[in-house]
């Protein structure tokens, strides 16, 4: 893990908390089976699986970094008729093979991170109203939203074998 220690720059601390809670979904995944993965105990939310999630938070890696940040065109899953389709799809695919693709994109986000100044802005129109978002944005909102993602997958693998304290 990067450097987090408050005399970091702050690269090395955006970098270094994001890496750590992209490592943390694998840690939560460690050992646990495809019908783990596919689980759903909410019943109002069927969609909520590990492996759903999981192939949701390489999404969202995709559609920030390649789509938004490089103006990249939008490859995700998801169809009008069914807006959530990753979450859906992950539950379906080997956990192992979900697990392999949100490596894979967020190797890639680095290296997109790495090849940029924290500065920049979005190639894509600003899915927002307001002010430009730039990388920086991107890293922040990357942080907030994987941790929030985790305390999901820390309930789903209690409920579905117990397993805490990742």
């Amino acid at each position: 893990m990067t450097d987090t220690r408050s005399g970091a720059d702050e690269r090395a601390m955006l970098t270094g908390f994001l890496d750590h809670q992209r490592a943390k979904v694998h840690e939560k995944c460690a050992g646990l089976t495809d019908a783990g993965a596919a689980f759903a105990p909410i019943g109002s939310s069927p969609l909520m699986t590990i492996g759903g999630v999981v192939n949701h938070l390489r999404w969202v890696e995709y559609d920030w970094f390649e789509r938004e940040f490089l103006g990249g065109p939008d490859l995700g899953p998801w169809t009008d008729e069914e807006p959530d389709r990753e979450f859906t799809l992950g539950a379906q695919t080997p956990i192992t093979e979900v697990l392999a693709a949100y490596e894979a994109q967020c190797v890639r986000n680095r290296e997109i991170t790495a090849a940029h100044d924290l500065t920049t802005l979005l190639k894509a129109p600003d899915p927002r109203e307001g002010e430009p978002l730039n990388l920086r944005w991107i890293l922040a909102h990357m942080i907030e939203e994987t941790a929030r993602h985790l305390g999901h997958l820390d309930l789903i693998r209690e409920q579905w074998d117990g397993a805490t304290g990742y």
